[in-house]
């Protein structure tokens, strides 16, 4: 099996939608709150391909350190000095994990931020997964100013930064 990431883009949208409503299903989002996020920051969306099959997506765009931007909800365009890129969401089906889709798209992310010179990646970690960004640079930061837009991404939630300098 060889499992790749390529360019995700809006022809992949329904892709994107039936892995996100299988891997997050408390955590719904709009077909058009993918493709806004496809359409402001192409380069920041990858999908996770094995024979063909899309089997994974990543989703990424310049932000601010500290704000996250609100679930299920467009966001209109991308701040205009960035300091950090933000990695939305990286959600693989069960059958493709164990491949490095994470780590490889932190790769990804990290070489795109550096061209950028963006140097912090920032998540919100979900369902318990603190530890698997961890193991990517990302620590858990302060959430005391960020209020109700975290807490739209549930309960248990971490913000997490990685250094990228």
């Amino acid at each position: 099996m060889d499992f790749k990431w390529f360019p995700l883009d809006r022809a992949d949208v329904k892709d994107v939608d039936r892995i996100a409503r299988q891997i997050h299903p408390t955590l719904p989002e709009r077909v058009e709150v993918f493709e806004e996020k496809i359409r402001l920051f192409p380069e920041g969306c990858c999908k996770f391909v094995e024979a063909e099959n899309i089997v994974g997506y990543g989703i990424s765009h310049p932000w601010k350190l500290f704000s996250v931007p609100p679930l299920n909800q467009l966001i209109g365009s991308l701040p205009d000095n960035p300091d950090c890129i933000y990695i939305h969401d990286v959600a693989v089906l069960p059958e493709a994990r164990g491949h490095n889709a994470a780590g490889s798209f932190v790769e990804i992310i990290t070489k795109l931020a550096r061209r950028m010179h963006i140097q912090k990646l920032s998540c919100v970690s979900v369902y318990g997964t603190e530890a698997l960004w961890s193991r990517f640079g990302f620590q858990a930061a302060s959430t005391e100013t960020m209020g109700s837009k975290l807490n739209s991404y549930g309960n248990g939630t971490k913000y997490m930064i990685a250094d990228l300098a």
